[in-house]
């Protein structure tokens, strides 16, 4: 499928077909392509956790408000971020360019984001976050499947199953799988000339 396609074409889907199976070759190819999504100065600073384990996705469910596709969806993808990627080692980040291009690149990370604060070192995180969960979204939806964002649950008791280190956020949960019934009706458009603005509002 065409990415056109993939982006007309994907729905938020709730309910999930528990006797479908995707191999883990198509698990792994999911999160080749989330890796590829695009983060400022290169930090990737989302972090994927892949809910395999059936006791802890039940007690996921529980604290996503016993919504039934954490346990019926193939996968479950917490999507998180490291808040202070941008200082752990961020001339890895840079690893494979020429040393005069990290050498300008890699104090300009540091620089930025030590002044910028922790607010927008969050806001980071959570533009990061969100692009790879769309990447993850409408690559699943090219390759097949379907999916659901959402964030719908307790966050305080998804990062207590997680684990969830302190310098960590959680963006969303993404689920993934084949649908057992077909999406809602799309519940109404906004006319383009309310969204969209030329130069100014």
């Amino acid at each position: 499928m065409d990415t056109i396609s993939a982006i007309t074409q994907r729905r938020s889907v709730k309910k999930y077909d528990t006797s479908a199976t995707m191999p883990e070759e198509d698990v792994q190819h999911l999160l080749d392509l989330a890796l590829l999504s695009p983060t400022s100065f290169n930090i990737q600073n989302w972090r994927f956790v892949v809910v395999r384990d059936p006791e802890l996705r039940k007690q996921l469910r529980t604290a996503a408000w016993n919504q039934a596709q954490v346990e019926e969806a193939h996968m479950v993808i917490v999507i998180c971020g490291d808040i202070r990627a941008w200082a752990k080692s961020p001339e890895r980040y840079w690893r494979n360019v020429p040393e005069e291009t990290r050498n300008v690149l890699v104090p300009m990370i540091g620089n930025y984001y030590e002044n910028a604060g922790p607010q927008v070192q969050r806001d980071e995180v959570m533009r990061s976050g969100a692009i790879a969960a769309q990447t993850l979204m409408l690559a699943a939806k090219a390759m097949g499947y379907d999916s659901n964002p959402m964030i719908g649950f307790d966050p305080q008791q998804v990062a207590d199953l997680i684990k969830l280190p302190e310098d960590h956020e959680i963006v969303m949960m993404v689920v993934i799988g084949k649908a057992a019934e077909k999406a809602r009706p799309r519940g109404g458009q906004l006319d383009k000339c309310e969204v969209v603005f030329n130069d100014t509002f």
